[in-house]
């Protein structure tokens, strides 16, 4: 009786073995991992808004979904990264729009200067319809914008010299990112435009190979560019979002429902980068101005007036639609 009660034990047993392999498989098959890399240290507010995503999108999946980071160019550049997603060798990135500009020519809108009245007509354009055209445009170079994080307004920094005025910056080499709208924008302006990876910036700055370079608040403090760039000019030309991208052959895998989770992930995560963003904002200027930085404000006007060619000279292009249609948006609040 014992022995048939040890065998019986053992059956159940091993039932319950084979059970909860059986489990442990399906659970493997059904589970996805995404690789998403980007450019940015993991003090950034973007990589912690990411960091939010993965818990977001462990949460809605019922821990069937996760994202695997790779920060601080870990993984190669911007443009690396988006050719990685296109052959399916990544999941996902964050890249700015500027660099989507290659693959999706209409992101080249978000490089004009003072395209938006204020942070409402920036996110009505955005988080609306022609923010939702604009990420689906690159389907057709395999990959898909999921959706935006905020990177604030670039401005104007300096290593020798404070500028407060357009003719302030004539001659000087400003470091510009590879984009020929940045490149046009800054010698609009009267610098001398001089594209230098990001990477190598610090450097260029500190040995006078550029006169300076532009970028939002929070870049500025967090590179530690305001060590060799003691002028910054708050004159928020640009208001360039960041994309979160995610390559079409990962996407076109994920059941409905998956795809449902991550989209879903992205706008709670959005939602909560836009506070993060304006934390942080304040807190690097700040941060910069205790390092001893001249913050100045600048006179808009002067600076709306230097880039009006810029506009005059979208005429009759295919942009200048959706410029009108960006325009009217902001004029109807």
């Amino acid at each position: 009786m014992m022995n048939l009660f040890t065998d019986i034990l053992k059956v159940l047993v091993m039932l319950t073995v084979a059970i909860l392999l059986s489990a442990c498989s399906e659970f493997k098959k059904d589970s996805v991992s995404i690789r998403l890399a980007h450019g940015l240290d993991v003090q950034h507010p973007v990589h912690v808004a990411l960091e939010y995503m993965n818990t977001e999108l462990q949460r809605l999946s019922g821990g069937t979904m996760q994202l695997v980071l790779y920060p601080s160019a870990q993984l190669g550049s911007e443009r690396e990264i988006i050719e990685l997603l296109q052959i399916g060798s990544m999941g996902m990135t964050k890249v700015s729009a500027n660099s989507l500009e290659a693959f999706v020519p209409e992101m080249k809108v978000f490089s004009l200067p003072y395209l938006f009245n204020d942070q409402a007509h920036y996110w009505n354009t955005l988080q609306g319809d022609i923010g939702q055209r604009l990420l689906a445009a690159g389907t057709q170079y395999r990959v898909r914008g999921l959706g935006y994080f905020d990177a604030g307004s670039r401005s104007f920094y300096t290593t020798k010299q404070e500028v407060h005025k357009p003719s302030d910056l004539n001659g000087l080499k400003i470091r510009v990112m590879s984009s020929q709208s940045a490149v046009e924008m800054v010698n609009t302006i009267g610098g001398a435009a001089t594209p230098v990876s990001f990477g190598e910036l610090y450097t260029a700055l500190q040995q006078g190979i550029v006169a300076g370079a532009e970028n939002n608040p929070p870049s500025f403090y967090f590179s530690k560019h305001y060590e060799v760039s003691k002028f910054y000019l708050l004159d928020e030309h640009t208001s360039i979002p960041d994309v979160i991208i995610v390559g079409t052959h990962l996407w076109d895998s994920l059941t409905a429902q998956q795809q449902t989770w991550l989209t879903e992930a992205m706008n709670v995560a959005t939602e909560f980068q836009k506070q993060l963003w304006a934390e942080s904002t304040a807190m690097s200027l700040a941060k910069v101005k205790e390092a001893g930085v001249s913050v100045v404000e600048a006179d808009k006007s002067l600076f709306q007036a230097s880039v009006q060619p810029i506009y005059d000279e979208l005429k009759g292009t295919s942009i200048e639609p959706l410029v009108k249609e960006i325009k009217a948006l902001g004029d109807s609040k």
